[in-house]
């Protein structure tokens, strides 16, 4: 190669948002879609491909299995000594319809500015800008410091049963030193009267999946019947999807709303919560659910004939409950159900809340500003569930961020789990750049 050439192909290859695209466009195109019944294909093929690309610049991965084909990968970079923080990613993606979608969910499309394709905002996104980082760095020599452990992970669409919880378990000396952890679902842009804010998570919501369940007496269904078990739980669902839950404003929420209220000219109290997160127009569906518990039933069971009443009828409920309010959220939720409907986890996972100050915090701040000085950061928490649920368990500290500077009409709240999800390319290479100040802030 001549010397302009030369220089091109290091620029490249040092620049850390120079193959972000193109990372995410090929993880997209791996069908991971979790089933949650493990009849998905499986993350094996993602994982493989991961540890290809870390395996090209140097670094070699760990596979840990929960169930055959579901497949996490561990690693190890940067520096030997001091407290090391987990950077930590999943593979799998939730399913998708492709004829509900303007474009192929699994083709990776590129259109109208925009990267199409499931996971796309979930969670392949920050895969590919994590990716994209960690292989310019080791090509330009620029290794962090303090030990970074890499971890992508199976299942996490379904709980992190096979991926995340197997690894705490069964393989906790892979994740030996870290006592910070950085992950999905924060640092993207919301819109308050003009003005960007970006959105750190510091907390998430607790998970409750459960299986109600009501028995009654079987018999004909043209003879009256006071013991309907069909009945009785319709009647426990109805309350419960209609049932009007308090305002409770934890930390980060309290940060995040006292900084909508600065730009609008008030203070946030508990009184005008729903009116300061109406302010964020496009994303207010997400965030009018973290500042109170919610539960909204999700699958109801019953019967096997239109003339026979059963025996029995079941429901499925997805709950989240706040940082602190656990007790609150059950008891309430069992005065819904009643004395004749029974409940029972198929997943229960605890809430957390990490520091809105300290040093995470202050490096995500400044490698934001960097890029757009022009923006605010502040916490919030997550209504979703993520990974560090399972990590926590050995006593790190989270936070989400994977940071995209977004258009103000997009609601990007929607697209998590929807249809035509999609992100923006250059806020793909924004977040880049943004994560790769942040390696050289922590």
């Amino acid at each position: 190669m001549g010397n302009v050439e030369e220089r091109e192909y290091a620029d490249r290859n040092h620049d850390p948002a120079a193959e972000v695209v193109d990372l995410c466009r090929d993880l997209v195109r791996i069908d991971t879609s979790n089933y949650g019944d493990d009849s998905g294909p499986g993350e094996r093929k993602a994982a493989e491909h991961v540890a290809a690309l870390l395996d090209e610049v140097g670094i070699d991965c760990e596979v840990v299995e929960g169930a055959p084909g579901r497949t996490s990968l561990v690693a190890r970079w940067g520096g030997i000594e001091g407290d090391a923080l987990l950077l930590h990613g999943h593979l799998d993606v939730v399913p998708a319809a492709a004829e509900d979608w303007t474009h192929d969910p699994f083709a990776g499309e590129i259109a109208d500015g925009y990267l199409w394709g499931r996971g796309t905002v979930d969670m392949k996104d920050f895969d590919a800008m994590l990716l994209s980082v960690v292989r310019a760095r080791v090509r330009s020599g620029r290794v962090p410091e303090r030990p970074i452990v890499l971890a992508f992970t199976a299942d996490e669409e379904a709980g992190g049963h096979q991926g995340a919880e197997v690894i705490v378990r069964d393989r906790p000396d892979l994740l030996e030193g870290c006592t910070e952890a950085v992950g999905e679902v924060g640092g993207f842009t919301t819109t308050v009267r003009g003005q960007r804010i970006y959105l750190i998570e510091a907390a998430e919501k607790g998970m409750a999946w459960m299986r109600l369940r009501a028995r009654g007496t079987a018999g004909h269904g043209s003879m009256v019947n006071h013991d309907n078990a069909v009945t009785e739980l319709a009647g426990a669902v109805a309350r419960i999807g209609a049932h009007r839950w308090p305002v409770r404003l934890t930390p980060a929420m309290e940060v995040l709303l006292a900084s909508v209220a600065q730009l609008a000219g008030t203070e946030a109290t508990p009184e005008n919560a729903e009116a300061l997160v109406e302010e964020f127009e496009s994303s207010t569906r997400m965030l009018g659910a973290v500042i109170r518990n919610t539960v909204n039933p999700t699958m109801l069971q019953a019967g096997y004939k239109v003339n026979v009443i059963p025996t029995e009828a079941t429901a499925h409920v997805d709950g989240r409950f706040l940082p602190g309010y656990e007790d609150e959220f059950f008891a309430t939720l069992d005065e819904l159900c009643g004395p004749h409907v029974t409940r029972e986890f198929i997943s229960h996972q605890q809430p957390w809340e990490s520091p809105t100050q300290g040093r995470l915090m202050d490096a995500m701040t400044r490698s934001i500003l960097a890029e757009d000085p022009d923006g605010i950061v502040a916490p919030y928490l997550m209504s979703g569930g993520t990974d560090a649920k399972h990590f926590r368990r050995l006593g790190m500290s989270s936070y989400g961020f994977a940071p995209l500077r977004l258009p103000a009409d997009l609601d990007f709240g929607s697209l998590f789990h929807g249809v035509d999800e999609r992100v923006p390319v250059d806020a793909l290479e924004f977040g880049a750049r943004v994560f790769d100040r942040f390696l050289d802030e922590v």
